[in-house]
This record gives C-alpha cells, structure tokens and sequence, in this order.
C-alpha cells in the first residue's frame, strides 16, 4: 500500500519540483549574480534605492487597506451565510464565487470600463445629475479592484471555520447569561482567529504581489513594487534586480505562510 502511494505521489512530485522547485532556484541564481555571471550582493541592494522604497511602502500600505477592507466585508456576510442552512449558503456561495470564474485580466479591465471618465458609472451619474466620480487612475481605484478581486478568498475561508463551530457551545453561551456581543467576542471571534488568518494570508500576498491592477486602475501613474518586478523582467531584461526584489517578496510571503502554520495547524481555514 505504501509503495502504491509513493506511485501516485510521483506526478504531483515531478510537477512541483518542474514548476515550483526548479523556478525558485533560477529567481535564486539570479538574484545572487551579476550582468557577468559573478556571485553579488549588489542586486539586493537595489531594494533601498528610493523609487523602490517607494514602491514598496505604496504597494505594503495598499495591501494593508485592501485586506483591512476586505476583513470588514467579509467577515458579516461569512457569519451570515454559516448561519442560513445548508443549501441556501452553498448557493449564496456558489454565485458569490461565480465571478471567480471569469478571467482576472477581465475583470479588472470591467471596472476600468466602469470607473473611467467617461465610464458607465458616470454616465449614470450624469443622467441622476449628480458628480462624476474620480476615482481612476488614484490608489482608491486600485484598492477597489483589489478588493473586488481578492474579496472571495477572504469571505471562503472565515465561512468554512464559522460553519464549523458548533451551535450547541454557542448556545450553550447564551444559557449561561451571555449576550450577543459576549457570545461573538468569547466564543465566536476566538474560534474564527484561523479562518481569519488565513483569509488575510490570501488576500494580502496576492494583493502585495499583483501589478495588473495598478496598470489597468492606476493608470501606470502609481508603481507598485509589483510593477517594478516586471519592468525589471519585461522592459529593462534586467533578471538580476528582479530576480532580487522577487527574493524580498517572497520573505512577506514565507512569514504569511509562518502564520498561517502557527494559528491554523489544522487548516481549519482552508477556502477549497
């Protein structure tokens, strides 16, 4: 039996080391060596440059707005759904995700169609006579698509831990003299910390990582440290430097992933 498992182990083992294992190590090559080949630490350093600072505080500030956001719309509609029954949630769910389906790029350009100047939203607006709204091209339009476009993975993983909690030791809570907001704050939110933690994870990471969304909502005029990776890579065919800053990337992303590990062992907040 155990060699019949290692067997069917062997194809997610060779499309992991192909395409995880192997790709880190060239990021990991590359940030380690120079234009001539020579090992360097010179690419690293190009991360405390101030246009890339910059970036990088812009792209950490808009994460954190986005996945704070998203935590405060989340978490009400997930505790909403884990309290309706079975099938009317997994509904509800099944059309909350169905946008998912659509492709990323797509999305993000309907709402550049929606919040441009001239845009649906503002024609809207100019029919109702009310003010046009000018919010594209601004970090608001980018935190929106953000938002939009990573709220899902927040909402999934919160409602699976809250569907997972017992009625019966909320209820026990009630009998014994406990409100709402005792009940919510003592039993409710504590049982929850790993779905939460795991909704922030999925959220902030992408979010921190993307440069579509401040392309096509920022108008180019906003660089993350995203859009500075993949000039490095697409326009400046420089590997090294993006190969460096992706290394200092991936430190936020090993300490999501060290959370993750640390409040949900379990992985009672898994979204799939």
């Amino acid at each position: 039996m155990s060699k019949s498992k290692k067997l069917l182990a062997g194809p997610y083992l060779f499309w992991s080391v192909s395409f995880v294992v192997i790709p880190l190590l060239i990021i990991v090559y590359y940030a380690f060596t120079g234009e001539e080949g020579g090992f360097t630490f010179a690419n690293l350093a190009e991360i405390v440059t101030p246009e890339n600072l910059k970036a990088l505080g812009i792209a950490l500030l808009l994460s954190f707005l986005s996945t704070v956001v998203c935590i405060i719309l989340a978490y009400p509609l997930a505790m909403i759904l884990s309290s309706r029954n079975m099938n009317s949630s997994s509904f509800i769910v099944l059309i909350f995700i169905l946008p998912m389906w659509m492709n990323f790029l797509l999305r993000t350009l309907a709402w550049q169609t929606l919040l441009e100047k001239n845009g649906v939203i503002n024609g809207v607006l100019n029919f109702l006579h009310l003010p046009n709204l000018q919010i594209i091209n601004t970090p608001y339009a980018i935190v929106l698509g953000m938002v939009y476009n990573f709220l899902p993975f927040m909402v999934l993983p919160i409602y699976n831990v809250l569907a997972k909690i017992d009625k019966d030791v909320i209820n026990a809570a009630r009998d014994l003299g406990a409100n709402p907001v005792q009940t919510f704050l003592k039993i409710t939110l504590p049982l929850s910390v790993p779905g939460v933690i795991s909704g922030i994870t999925m959220v902030f990471v992408p979010a921190l990582t993307t440069f579509v969304i401040s392309d096509l909502l920022g108008g180019g005029k906003i660089l993350l440290i995203g859009n500075v990776i993949e000039a490095s890579f697409k326009q400046n065919s420089n590997w090294n430097v993006g190969s460096s800053l992706s290394l200092v990337l991936m430190v936020f992303i090993i300490a999501s992933m060290a959370l993750v590990a640390k409040y949900d062992k379990d992985g009672e907040g898994s979204a799939f």
